[in-house]
């Protein structure tokens, strides 16, 4: 999502400068991240100037694909993201403009899809648990099992077999 300076400051004299387009993120799957499949977010906002200095405010809408923190399924997380960003032609930004995170622009035009990624990033949560209960989950894996309490209760411990007998036994003579 890119714009030139001409086109801002042609819409910024009157009223601010407004977009809505769908941006191609799909380069997020290819990254260690876990997410599986994202499409096309929708991204709209606004773009005001004050001096040398271009102030976006915009909203992230799009759905990514999560794997489920207990069975790996797929789970569709959308999300929302509200986002504000600025950028400065001056030539000089001093230490306490990079602190603000004011980035530079570099020659006329302002590309706007490197920080709608870093936002999407950002704003990913670190484990999605499905809403819905799954049959393609593993009740057992190496070295354990899924038990359910009725299965716990009616599992005796080999090692005290021999006493519940005893105790069976001692129950039938009372």
């Amino acid at each position: 999502m890119k714009f030139t300076l001409g086109q801002i400051r042609k819409h910024a004299n009157n009223e601010p400068f407004t977009f809505d387009d769908n941006v191609d993120v799909s380069e997020l799957e290819s990254m260690n991240n876990d997410i599986r499949e994202i499409n096309p977010v929708r991204v709209h906002g606004h773009c005001t100037q004050r001096g040398e200095q271009f102030f976006f405010s915009f909203t992230i809408e799009g759905e990514m694909i999560l794997p489920d923190a207990r069975t790996l399924v797929d789970v569709p997380y959308p999300f929302k993201i509200k986002a504000n960003e600025v950028f400065s032609i001056s030539s000089y930004i001093s230490a306490e403009e990079e602190e603000q995170e004011i980035h530079p622009i570099d020659g006329d035009v302002i590309d706007l899809t490197p920080y709608i990624k870093e936002n999407i990033l950002l704003e990913k949560p670190f484990r999605v648990i499905s809403d819905k209960d799954a049959e393609d989950a593993p009740f057992s894996g190496d070295g354990w099992e899924f038990l359910s309490e009725e299965q716990e209760k009616s599992k005796i411990d080999p090692r005290f077999q021999k006493l519940q007998s005893l105790l069976d036994k001692k129950s039938k003579e009372n």
